[in-house]
């Protein structure tokens, strides 16, 4: 006790007296110290202050792009309208000149014109997949501020509104009723074949060799394990990582191998020696996700630092920070359209970026009310996926317009998605449940849970990381039990052994 109060006294002393009575070690020693209270100065004790103008501006983004062709249509045929009613009050003041029929035939076109109109708008959105409950609600406020703004006459005003809200709501309820649902095509139920053991923790990290010949796993046992595809069969083990492996990415370009983990370090492996050829440095936390851009020689890296940080692979310098998250960035996706570099976090948003533009922000999409943990981009068309604990949503590129959800909500966390070219979906569940989905129709036709391998706790049946092999063919899932599972399409199904029940949604989710 004695000694602690000493060395306590010390301390003080030094961070009091001036620099020029304090030794060179002494002065070190209160760099350090100075060095750790800036550091750690947040308090992460405090509850989340809710900041109610991001909130606002959010939501105002979220009707701003789900809305923004209603309301320009809306615009457009208040325009036309205006312009028909004044060449309509000429050719009636040259024919007519009483003042009462004048009044009653505008009124009268003024109310069929509305009825076009919104008849007009509705169909737009059915061809849109709108919400009609929202969507009803949106344009009334903006036709009530327009006819408000631009009708002199409050009895035109009223009745305008009164016809348009008994026409909206009918119309409304017919397009719900007859809202058309894609047929899902029969897809041959998964089967598992193989299970691979190895690794002496958790295993979140798996990619795939482009000559389809080899895979590597990451592990919460800092070791990276590289396996033969078609026997399963280990190869080699790599060793420095300090703590747990989260992402792994194979160049299509080069004999490199990118890994990142929970001790801030991302390396570049270079695989004809098996030696790390380069590092990158500059997160203030744990790494958790990473991708390769397709065409150019750029690495992405995300983590807890709440930051998406963009990477030279030749020169190891950082080109730009893409910051904007408010809480982790869990996962990250690279493409050579637009938009380049999706990313998603544990704020509950998605975020699009602009590499031309200084690392912008395009879109921040809020449709998600829990944290996005994967991300996920079609191999032929242009959409990406995004999955978290609420649902898997679909959205086109490059607009990111939000296009449907599957039809079975999730209800549980999803570490991680798989896709092929033959439209198999995969999510994997923290809970152990691995779902297959027809991607056209978002039919879920087949759902599996394996209990996970003798000597492993019932809650460690995570599926952590998933993919498929470069033809498709083949599954690799990484879990929690230690284990990795390899699953193949069943040759022997057929639509009469495993037929489709296919019930079309009641209600569709946004």
């Amino acid at each position: 006790g004695d000694t602690n109060d000493d060395d306590l006294e010390n301390t003080d002393d030094e961070m009091t007296a001036e620099p020029s009575k304090l030794s060179a070690l002494q002065i070190a020693h209160r760099r350090n110290v100075l060095g750790a209270k800036d550091m750690f100065l947040f308090d992460y004790g405090k509850e989340l202050q809710i900041d109610t103008d991001i909130i606002t501006s959010a939501m105002k983004l979220k009707l701003l792009d789900s809305y923004r062709d209603v309301e320009q249509a809306v615009n457009q045929q208040m325009k036309h309208k205006h312009k028909h009613n004044k060449q309509q009050a000429t050719s009636n003041a040259t024919i007519e000149p009483p003042h009462k029929k004048q009044k009653l035939s505008q009124q009268q076109q003024q109310q069929s014109s509305n009825d076009e109109k919104h008849n007009h708008s509705l169909q737009q959105i059915a061809e849109q997949n709108i919400a009609a409950q929202d969507t009803t609600q949106v344009i009334e406020s903006v036709v009530d501020e327009h006819i408000a703004a631009s009708s002199s006459s409050s009895i035109t005003t009223s009745s305008a509104v009164v016809s348009y809200k008994q026409t909206a709501a009918a119309t409304a309820n017919k397009i719900q009723k007859h809202r058309k649902h894609i047929a899902p095509q029969w897809q041959r139920p998964w089967q598992l074949y193989k299970v691979i053991s190895g690794h002496m923790g958790w295993v979140g990290a798996v990619a795939v060799d482009p000559s389809n010949e080899w895979f590597c796993t990451g592990s919460a046992d800092r070791t990276i394990k590289i396996w033969e595809l078609s026997s399963g069969t280990l190869k080699l083990t790599l060793t420095g990582h300090i703590n747990h492996v989260r992402g792994l990415a194979v160049s299509k370009k080069s004999p490199y191998m990118f890994s990142c983990g929970e001790d801030k370090q991302v390396r570049c492996w270079d695989l004809t020696t098996n030696r790390v050829i380069r590092q990158y440095h500059g997160h203030l936390s744990g790494v958790y996700c990473l991708a390769l851009h397709p065409k150019l020689d750029i690495l992405f890296t995300g983590g807890r630092d709440s930051a998406c940080r963009v990477w030279d692979i030749r020169t190891k310098h950082q080109i730009m920070v893409l910051s904007g998250h408010k809480h982790t960035v869990q996962s990250c996706v690279a493409q050579s359209m637009q938009p380049q570099i999706i990313t998603g976090s544990m704020d509950k948003t998605v975020r699009t970026w602009d590499l031309r533009n200084a690392g912008k922000t395009i879109a921040v999409l809020t449709n998600h009310k829990k944290g996005v943990r994967s991300l996920l981009v079609h191999p032929t068309l242009r959409t990406f996926m995004s999955g978290a604990a609420d649902n898997i949503k679909i959205w086109q590129c490059p607009e990111t317009h939000f296009l449907r959800n599957m039809n079975e909500p999730s209800m549980s966390i999803i570490d991680a998605m798989a896709i092929n070219e033959d439209g198999v979906l995969v999510s994997g569940h923290q809970s152990g449940h691995l779902k297959f989905w027809d991607y056209r129709s978002g039919y879920k036709f087949d759902e599996q849970r394996l209990d996970p391998q003798p000597g492993s706790l019932d809650s460690e049946a995570g599926i952590m990381a998933a993919t498929f092999d470069v033809t498709g063919t083949r599954l690799i899932t990484c879990e929690s039990d230690k284990t990795i599972k390899m699953w193949k399409a069943n040759k022997l199904a057929t639509p009469e052994t495993h037929p489709i029940h296919y019930k079309p949604p009641q209600k569709q989710h946004y």
